[in-house]
């Protein structure tokens, strides 16, 4: 196990008296995001923190063996960062049923890296897969209150979180979440009509359909189904299907 032979780095990484636990609650600037690119702020903020150098949330898909991660936001808001499009790809729904069943952070590493969590802080989290090829990287998962489940990752070379961190940080993951969930009632109201076979090529998008799939499963054309496409992603001011598909989940639109 990767856990138990990088036991010794961790113990000399984290006995250094330079890294002592950020006092998050003191620096944390006490407000909530009303916007995503307030959201987008306090998440760097975050990822600042721990030296992460990428970040993505997500949205829980569909229930099931089709469950799917759908971005929302990231650092490379507002487009879509390579790590966003790696999680959300139909090749790791294995990994995106694991964090949506999952209450604690899932973390993953190469086998030429040193481990990035204290080894009380390990204890908190769970080992997995990398799902995304040469990636370091910690997944939190997320959720409302009897509403909409999620997921907030952290990725980079240098990260490094002990115990009081990772449970702070996590903390943290839940407040923006909400956040961002609370604005999709906001956007759902500025939203222009989407008709139903704009929101249906949408809905197949999230659930990883090409064009040509979804001309074959609607009974239309490809240059239908792209118009479509494209007539959604103007309506939603978004810059390319992939984002409409993310404005869409947070205003509800889809599922």
């Amino acid at each position: 196990m990767l856990l138990q032979s990088g036991q010794a780095d961790r113990a000399d990484l984290f006995d250094d008296p330079d890294l002592a636990v950020w006092p998050v609650k003191d620096e944390w600037p006490n407000q909530s995001a009303t916007t995503t690119s307030e959201a987008v702020r306090l998440m760097r903020k975050l990822a600042e923190r721990i030296n992460a150098s990428g970040f993505s949330l997500f949205f829980c898909g569909a229930q099931g063996e089709a469950r799917r991660l759908a971005p929302v936001l990231d650092d490379n808001f507002p487009g879509i960062s390579l790590l966003s499009k790696a999680l959300s790809h139909r090749g790791v729904e294995s990994f995106a049923r694991l964090a949506a069943e999952s209450s604690v952070p899932l973390w993953w590493q190469r086998c030429d890296s040193r481990p990035f969590l204290s080894e009380a802080a390990a204890c908190w989290a769970h080992e997995v897969e990398s799902p995304a090829r040469e990636t370091l990287g910690i997944a939190f998962p997320v959720a409302q209150e009897r509403g909409r489940h999620g997921l907030i990752v952290f990725s980079g070379e240098d990260m490094m979180l002990d115990e009081n961190l990772l449970c702070d940080v996590h903390a943290r993951c839940f407040s923006l979440f909400e956040d961002v969930s609370r604005q999709r009632v906001a956007d759902c109201a500025k939203s222009p009509v989407v008709s139903r076979r704009e929101l249906e090529c949408l809905r197949l998008t999230a659930d990883g359909l090409t064009s040509d799939d979804i001309a074959a499963s609607l009974g239309l054309s490809v240059h239908t189904a792209n118009q479509y496409l494209t007539n959604s992603t103007h309506k939603l001011n978004a810059v390319n299907r992939i984002h409409a598909v993310a404005k869409a989940l947070r205003c509800g639109l889809i599922d």
